[in-house]
């Protein structure tokens, strides 16, 4: 049986809207991304007829991505889809570890109880009479 698909975090979830909206492919989602840009305001960098001055978004993205880290495309491209599932898995992963932790560390205490027993009670502290605590000490200046 196929896995089903993870559904997109809260946080990817702009992008998706903005890769339709803007027909922006994987590479240039990715290359967004990794600039810091928002995905809410890449309206704002979209030319209309009246800013012919203006380059298409995708030609924009990938020359700031030029600038910035020297290549015109990332070394591998991963969809939004590929993102969550890793997400989603670096998140099961972390619950797993979890729990296998929980298990040996029920199991430490099962063996070692947290308190003595009566037979082996820690020694009271020795009494330190005659010495001065410098927080108790009178002050100098008087």
């Amino acid at each position: 049986m196929a896995k089903k698909p993870a559904p997109l975090p809260n946080a990817l979830k702009p992008w998706a809207e903005a890769q339709q909206r803007f027909h922006l492919s994987h590479a240039h989602v990715q290359m967004a991304r990794e600039l810091g840009l928002n995905p809410k305001k890449l309206g704002k960098l979209v030319g209309t007829k009246q800013q012919p001055w203006k380059l298409k978004l995708p030609d924009y993205i990938v020359k700031l991505y030029a600038k910035n880290f020297g290549k015109t495309r990332p070394d591998v491209v991963r969809s939004l889809a590929e993102v969550a599932s890793a997400q989603a898995d670096k998140k099961a992963a972390g619950h797993d570890r979890k729990a296998a932790m929980r298990v040996s560390l029920a199991s430490f205490e099962a063996h070692h109880p947290p308190w003595p027993d009566d037979d082996q009670l820690i020694p009271e502290a020795p009494d330190y009479e005659g010495v001065v605590d410098e927080a108790e000490s009178p002050p100098m200046w008087t």
